[in-house]
């Protein structure tokens, strides 16, 4: 690792990093826009550090030269490549209170700088992040990635109950004290470091302050999306089913511990799941039995519909109190209500299912119907459960149950 600090004093309030890759020609005009933007609007001390991180290009020959002709600019070479490796490297070496990071292509507007670290340099918030999922964000890219960004933070809600709305977009900030404790924890060096970042945060009990940006996608992004993805599927396991105690952590950034859950179920995911599978196991084995006697009387689908009407409102008063440990009659209705919109999710999938069942197999016995019908269930199943978690019970740490 080899380091030019920047010229001057160092008594930047803001260090704003730049991890690159391979960015020889974006690098110097993104560095110079960014640099008279800070110098022109930003009301404080700052430094730009350029994190190369193995560049073998001339990356660094430019960032040298940019460290030469701009006052408050500095670099870092690593080495190893890693975006993680990069922030955490930069932000451990520096000695601004407030530590920011955004990607090379600028994508996210510069306004929602000041925004963004604001809440952080008057103490109000331990980490900032900005979003293209907020209400308020306006964004510019293609239908791939929307789709993309959506479906991982619905999954890192569903699996890690994760309570910010965008994980990964390169546009965040953190204050020095809280960057010197987490930074310890994160085990990843890639593209699942902000993730795994704001999990621990989250999980602290500190505080996370979101920002809606105003955001135009790359399109000469090199993200390997389909190795990018798996990457964030083993970190996602690795954080839902590992244990870490952040208590400590708690203790020495003088944040209160999360309360207490009200019921007796924890809010932890793995202990939700087998409580899901549980009751689903129940309401299978009862969705079956009532289709099987309703079968002898009706056609395919009344039948259908009926069994999964009488086992959703069982579902739901079961995984109410048993999964997710709300009590009492508070939103009893709403609940319900809710849980027959979930129902109807079940109902289009195992519709959908005998319907297509007869274009596969001629004249299909009762015993293919049930074999069909229940893989379409477990289909289902995981739709449900990702649903109740993120939508209907999502208050329930907020003291909802009672």
């Amino acid at each position: 690792m080899r380091q030019q600090r920047a010229p001057g004093p160092s008594t930047a309030l803001l260090d704003v990093v730049i991890p690159v890759h391979n960015e020889e020609i974006d690098l110097a005009p993104c560095v110079r826009r960014l640099h008279a933007y800070l110098d022109e609007s930003f009301p404080y001390p700052f430094r730009i550090t350029i994190a190369d991180n193995a560049s073998v290009d001339g990356t660094l020959a430019v960032a040298r030269e940019l460290v030469e002709t701009l006052p408050g600019v500095g670099v870092l070479h690593l080495d190893r490549k890693g975006r993680g490796l990069a922030l955490r490297t930069a932000w451990s070496g520096s000695d601004a209170p407030v530590l920011a990071y955004m990607d090379v292509d600028l994508s996210t507007d510069l306004a929602a700088l000041l925004p963004l670290v604001a809440p952080l340099i008057s103490g109000h918030s331990d980490l900032a992040v900005g979003t293209r999922l907020g209400r308020g964000s306006r964004v510019v890219r293609g239908a791939k990635r929307e789709i993309i960004s959506r479906s991982y933070n619905l999954l890192l809600r569903g699996t890690l109950a994760a309570r910010f709305s965008d994980a990964q977009c390169g546009f965040k900030a953190i204050r020095r004290d809280v960057a010197e404790r987490l930074l310890p924890l994160v085990r990843d060096t890639g593209w699942f470091f902000d993730t795994e970042l704001l999990v621990l945060a989250q999980r602290a009990g500190l505080r996370i302050h979101e920002v809606p940006v105003d955001w135009i996608d790359d399109p000469d992004s090199r993200v390997d999306i389909i190795a990018t993805a798996l990457a964030d599927l083993r970190g996602i396991w690795r954080l839902a089913t590992g244990a870490l105690s952040l208590t400590e952590v708690r203790a020495q950034l003088g944040r209160a511990p999360l309360a207490a859950p009200a019921g007796p179920v924890p809010a932890g995911l793995p202990r939700q799941l087998l409580r899901f599978a549980a009751v689903g196991l129940a309401s299978t084995l009862a969705y079956v039995t009532l289709y099987a006697l309703l079968r002898t009387g009706i056609g395919a689908q009344p039948a259908n519909l009926l069994a999964l009407l009488v086992t959703a409102v069982a579902n739901t008063a079961a995984n109410r109190r048993l999964t997710f440990g709300i009590s009492g009659r508070r939103h009893v209705a709403r609940h319900h209500l809710q849980g027959l919109v979930v129902f109807a999710v079940g109902v289009g999938l195992t519709s959908s299912a005998l319907a297509l069942l007869p274009h596969l197999v001629a004249h299909p016995p009762r015993s293919v119907e049930l074999f069909v019908l229940v893989g379409a269930n477990l289909v289902a199943t995981v739709v449900r459960f990702l649903l109740l978690r993120i939508w209907l019970f999502h208050r329930r740490a907020t003291g909802e149950g009672g």
